[in-house]
């Protein structure tokens, strides 16, 4: 895969919010709008970002034009997917890859926003980044400062270094891959569909709010997949709130005999990490070293 690298972020530039997953509130749009202001950026909204449907953010084709959009207009630097919820895994073999590929530009979000990252990758090579996202990081009143930081490098500088705050060491070793992966339920459901990588990846997850035997059930459906076991290198392990499977993970180091560690602030909760998607990185002990 030929790999694309966004270009980085300056001050000046313009973001978009847009909207793929769950609704939004004005008010959590309008604060998140204030806080990357008084940052020296621009910030432009989405048609149909405040847009109402069930629990999504309007129709799936009411969000897949403002997906385009974004892309699209050359007078956008980057794009912020506003939360996640639920509802990308609606759209992905309607999005216009080729008008992506063609337009690449940072892309960013997580949790449900992981399956349209996954496709994006495998698809046109962009790489784009599982980052903290405006409803639920980026309130001027709430603003976590490792957060903060830990965004604004990735998306601004070349070299990046990630390491765990907390490190397990289920299997020791070097290895090296992208990085590809994300929410633990929202990769699994993706099942079916033409999404693995073709090469070496390191695969990182995190979940929450789900039983040790469905986050079983959603690593043996990947397991079990020839291609993902074939590519997978090594693992990383986020967090996984409200649960307790460090036996699970006990288990699926000895199966899969590669590098694998946790402890990473991969994760749901306040303090995260930005993990460059797609990005080719050299996992050493623990350490994630990333060229940009």
């Amino acid at each position: 895969m030929n790999l694309i690298k966004p270009a980085k972020l300056k001050q000046g530039d313009t973001i978009a919010f847009i909207a793929p997953s769950g609704n939004i509130s004005e008010n959590k749009v309008l604060n998140a709008k204030l806080y990357f202001e008084n940052k020296g950026y621009k910030v432009v909204f989405g048609e149909n970002l405040l847009k109402q449907d069930r629990y999504m953010a309007g129709s799936d084709k009411e969000r897949i034009n403002d997906i385009h959009w974004a892309f699209e207009d050359k007078k956008i630097n980057a794009i912020l997917c506003a939360r996640g919820g639920y509802g990308a895994i609606r759209l992905i073999h309607d999005i216009d890859y080729d008008l992506i590929k063609n337009n690449p530009k940072i892309f960013c979000g997580y949790s449900d926003i992981s399956a349209l990252s996954a496709m994006i990758l495998k698809k046109t090579g962009l790489i784009t980044f599982s980052s903290p996202m405006p409803k639920g990081d980026f309130q001027p009143d709430e603003i976590d400062e490792f957060t903060e930081k830990n965004f604004f490098e990735a998306l601004t500088l070349h070299n990046i270094k990630i390491k765990s705050q907390n490190l397990k060491t289920y299997n020791n070793g070097k290895t090296e891959g992208i990085l590809f992966g994300g929410n633990l339920s929202t990769i699994a459901s993706l099942c079916g569909t033409d999404f693995i990588p073709n090469e070496k990846f390191i695969f990182f997850a995190e979940d929450l709010c789900e039983p040790v035997y469905k986050i079983d059930r959603y690593f043996r459906q990947l397991l079990n997949i020839d291609k993902f076991k074939q590519n997978l290198s090594g693992i990383i392990l986020g967090e996984f709130l409200d649960a307790e499977p460090e036996e699970l993970f006990k288990e699926l180091a000895k199966e899969c005999k590669i590098p694998m560690f946790g402890g990473y602030k991969i994760t749901h909760a306040k303090q995260k990490i930005t993990v460059p998607y797609g990005a080719f990185a050299k996992l050493d002990n623990g350490d994630i070293n990333i060229n940009l």
